[in-house]
């Protein structure tokens, strides 16, 4: 297992559209662990392939040490509650800086384990956020993006005077 290199805002990559995993194999394995200690190093509570520059739809989440690591493989949502929530969100990608979004509050999910294995899940609350952060972000959608273009730019601004 190896702590990557995350790529950091505003790299074009965190603007791509991640493809599908076709081969469940040992690289995909190690790739997912990899993520995995890198997260854990960033700190976050979640990271994808492309916080890394491998242009692929994984992630991981890990909301509890109790719980352990979460993995997604081709991630998709299929339905999202017109009930919203709002929460403090940022990026391994741009450490420090967070502000409010606002998201459907429950969800509904379809994606695959590290074997290929096929899944379909709802989240609440917590998770349903991160759920659709980690596939915006799989879909080139950087978290910036769901903020008004105000609050995006002074929040850029105030990160790269902190940087």
């Amino acid at each position: 297992m190896t702590v990557r290199t995350i790529l950091s805002y505003p790299d074009p990559g965190l603007s791509m559209i991640c493809e599908p995993v076709s081969s469940f194999d040992e690289t995909l394995s190690n790739l997912a662990q990899d993520l995995l200690e890198t997260m854990r190093d960033a700190p976050g509570v979640g990271i994808t392939a492309a916080h890394i520059g491998v242009f692929q739809r994984l992630f991981v989440l890990e909301l509890s040490a109790s719980q352990g690591p979460l993995y997604y493989v081709n991630p998709e949502i299929l339905w999202a509650s017109d009930e919203t929530i709002r929460h403090m969100e940022g990026s391994v990608s741009m450490p420090g800086a967070t502000d409010e979004v606002e998201r459907p509050r429950h969800v509904r999910f379809r994606y695959q384990d590290l074997s290929g294995n096929p899944h379909e899940e709802e989240a609440k609350d917590f998770h349903a956020v991160c759920i659709q952060h980690e596939i915006d972000q799989l879909d080139g959608i950087f978290w910036l993006k769901r903020l008004s273009r105000l609050k995006r730019e002074r929040l850029v601004k105030k990160w790269q005077k902190e940087k």
